[in-house]
């Protein structure tokens, strides 16, 4: 009897000395899974640390519509809508894009001669907007800092955070349009900084006949968005950091009610829930009723950007 009690108190301690000695090195062993970098808390924190890190800027380029090489000139064109009255900040913005054009096509064309390069741009009327000169045959000068302008994000605040942090913008109560009145065109009316107009130009975008969509996306994109367009045109996804905006646009022509109907904002809230995007931004040329205050108020997720918000949206980028 005393045997099996001296038995039973042995096999108790060699069970409690297991027990430890598992527990021990399952401690160890989670320390050591999150301390590799293949372990699972070490994945998570890197797909964590992935979508908080600001994307590289990549900035928005001229559309080119024809590069030749005559002789030992290299041509060209543009699709800028270029004043008629002359840019030199654009000119030489584009300029700087031309040899970035020609310094791409060295490797599938020959301008082992060339000697100058000679840019052209303008909207039906394709004009010399400038050249440089090569002092080596064929031999490009470094990228031109020039392409600096396309980057507002180091010189003003982001206007999509604008829109989204706090409160939604009021609307003044004395607007109460009529279906008489003809809404005169965003040329007329929206005062652009010269940053921002230039940017828009070099996108294609003519500031004099611009959209409300084209003033947003494109002005966007000035900040490091990249802007891709939707299923459905008119729409489109604005991405940066990890976070995406649906964006509705909602076009005016003369004779059209001049204010945005229930209608077009029905159909934005639903199309903006099946985007899946962040946050939704109806942009409109033409002035909101009141009612969507109480859908911003309601889902801090949606906001109008609409006639009497647009020159709000543009001064909040408070450009140094």
């Amino acid at each position: 009897m005393k045997e099996l009690g001296i038995l039973l108190l042995v096999v108790a301690i060699v069970l409690f000395a297991a027990n430890w000695y598992i527990e021990r090195r399952r401690k160890e062993l989670g320390k050591e899974i999150g301390a590799r970098p293949d372990g699972r808390r070490a994945r998570r924190q890197a797909m964590v640390s992935e979508t908080s890190v600001e994307p590289d800027f990549v900035r928005p380029r001229p559309a080119v519509e024809s590069f030749h090489v005559r002789d030992t000139q290299a041509e060209v064109t543009f699709d800028v809508p270029f004043p008629d009255e002359g840019d030199d900040v654009l000119g030489d913005l584009l300029v700087g894009e031309a040899v970035e054009v020609v310094r791409e096509k060295r490797h599938s064309l020959p301008i082992n001669d060339v000697t100058e390069v000679v840019v052209f741009a303008g909207r039906g009327n394709r004009r010399e907007v400038g050249r440089m000169s090569l002092v080596t045959p064929g031999v490009l000068p470094p990228p031109s800092r020039m392409t600096d302008i396309l980057n507002l994000h180091s010189i003003g605040s982001d206007p999509m955070a604008a829109q989204f942090d706090g409160e939604p913008m009021e609307i003044p109560e004395t607007v109460a349009p009529s279906t008489s009145d003809e809404l005169p065109s965003l040329g007329e009316t929206i005062r652009l900084p010269r940053a921002v107009s230039t940017g828009l130009r070099a996108q294609g975008v003519d500031p004099d006949t611009m959209t409300a969509g084209e003033l947003v996306t494109g002005v966007l994109s000035l900040f490091g968005y990249t802007v891709s367009p939707g299923p459905v045109e008119g729409e489109y996804t604005a991405s940066k950091g990890g976070s995406s905006t649906f964006i509705m646009t909602d076009s005016y022509a003369p004779g059209d009610y001049p204010e945005v109907e229930d209608a077009t904002i029905r159909r934005f809230v639903v199309a903006m829930e099946q985007s899946k995007a962040n946050r939704g931004m109806l942009v409109s040329e033409k002035f909101a009723p009141f009612s969507i205050h109480d859908i911003e108020r309601r889902d801090p997720r949606v906001r109008f950007v609409t006639r009497e918000r647009l020159q709000k949206l543009v001064d909040s980028m408070a450009l140094g």
